[in-house]
C-alpha cells in the first residue's frame, strides 16, 4: 500500500485539515499543502504544526500562497500569478499526507481542477465528510467524481457527531470503507487529537506498520 495519501474533502470547511494533522502526526509522515488561499489567519501548515507534534521541518512548503480565502483559481489572478503544473512535482519523501484546497472540483485554474491534479498523482484519496445534513449528497458525488477519472479512494474518514444511518448510508451505496470518525473535540490541541486519532482509527487500514 502506498505511504502516501491526498486528504480532500467532500466540501469546504468539512474538517480535513484537522483530519490530516492527526493523520501526518499518528504516521509520523510529512505533510504538504501545496495551495494555501487566505493568509490574514493562520494557515493550513501552521495549524497542522501546531496540532501534528511533527517537527518543523516535515511540514514542507506551500507551492503557492495568495492573499484571498477564495478558490485558487481566483486568489491566484487577484494577486497577479499563474498557476503553473510544473509546481505541483510531487516531493519525494515518504510517508506524505497531501491535503488539497477545498473539495475536488475547486478549480485551480480555469481549465483546471484539484481532481485533474489528483487523476496525474494516482495517489490514494481519503475523503473526509462531515456527519451533519446534506453529506450523503455530497459524498455519493465525491466519490463517483473520484471513480469516473479512476482515481483509487482508500475510504472515508467522518467528522463530526455520531450519525450510524448517514455514515452506513454513504459506505454502502458508495461501495466505499468507512475509516473511522472523528469527533469534534471541545479541547483541541495536539495531545487531544492524538488520542482521538487513536481511539477511533485503526492505522492498519493506512498501510502503516505492515
Amino acid at each position: 500500500m502506498s505511504a502516501s495519501f491526498i486528504v480532500s474533502g467532500t466540501d469546504t470547511g468539512v474538517g480535513k485539515t484537522v483530519f490530516a494533522a492527526a493523520l501526518a502526526g499518528a504516521m509520523g509522515a510529512h505533510y504538504w499543502k501545496p495551495v494555501q488561499a487566505g493568509l490574514d489567519q493562520e494557515t493550513d501548515s501552521e495549524t497542522v504544526a501546531r496540532l501534528s507534534g511533527l517537527p518543523r521541518n516535515r511540514i514542507l512548503r506551500e507551492a503557492y500562497e495568495f492573499s484571498a480565502p477564495l478558490s485558487p483559481h481566483r486568489a491566484a489572478e487577484l494577486d497577479g500569478m499563474a498557476i503553473s503544473r510544473a509546481a505541483f512535482e510531487l516531493p519525494s519523501v515518504s510517508p506524505l499526507v497531501i491535503e488539497g484546497a477545498g473539495g475536488l472540483m475547486v478549480p485551480l485554474r480555469r481549465d483546471w481542477l484539484a481532481i485533474d491534479l489528483f487523476a496525474d498523482w494516482q495517489l490514494p484519496v481519503i475523503l473526509c465528510a462531515r456527519t451533519g445534513l446534506g453529506t450523503i449528497n455530497h459524498s455519493l458525488l465525491s466519490i463517483e467524481a473520484l471513480r469516473l477519472r479512476d482515481i483509487p479512494l482508500l475510504g472515508i474518514a467522518f467528522i463530526g457527531e455520531a450519525n450510524a444511518d448517514s455514515e452506513t448510508t454513504i459506505c454502502t451505496m458508495g461501495g466505499v470503507r468507512r475509516l473511522g470518525r472523528l469527533p469534534r473535540l471541545p479541547v483541541l490541541n495536539a495531545e487531544t487529537l492524538a488520542a482521538a486519532f487513536r481511539e477511533n482509527f485503526d492505522l492498519a487500514a493506512f498501510g502503516v506498520g505492515q
